[in-house]
């Protein structure tokens, strides 16, 4: 299939959603992968003394998630594409060990001559709290 017609078969508002429990074996999973075995992530008795009470999530675990919205959205366009980057990535509040989160990835942008869309993402917990966001670039081949 051509990339330009995987493109326009992509428009502004186009919405993809993911949402999944943050289990403890995808935070020892990722810390083993990564090499990050921060006590913020593996520890909990260290992180019972901190201000969260009990481990964290990472935060690039989080952009994983987000990165499983984008895949989405590539494959309803029926094109390739690969990920151009993140911008404005924040981390606004802990995911923590059994948090349910659910992904919106929104496209807010279409630049047809650079072959590139433009999302907000947001990430928010069981609560309704926004827990993360990002703007995602997606560039078609």
């Amino acid at each position: 299939m051509s990339q330009s017609l995987g493109l326009t078969r992509v428009e502004i508002g186009h919405t993809v959603h993911f949402r999944k429990t943050v289990g403890e074996s995808d935070v020892y999973l990722f810390a083993g992968i990564t090499g990050d075995l921060s006590p913020n992530h593996t520890d909990e008795e260290y992180m019972k003394q901190t201000r969260y009470g009990r481990r964290i999530a990472h935060g690039a675990l989080l952009v994983g998630y987000m990165s499983t919205c984008s895949t989405k959205l590539i494959e309803q366009a029926g094109a390739t594409a690969v990920s151009y980057g993140y911008d404005r990535i924040r981390f606004v509040r802990p995911v923590f060990i059994g948090d349910t989160i659910a992904i919106e990835y929104r496209v807010t942008a279409k630049h047809e001559a650079e072959a590139k869309t433009v999302a907000e993402v947001t990430v928010t917990n069981q609560h309704g709290e926004v827990v993360a966001v990002a703007t995602h670039i997606l560039k078609f081949l």
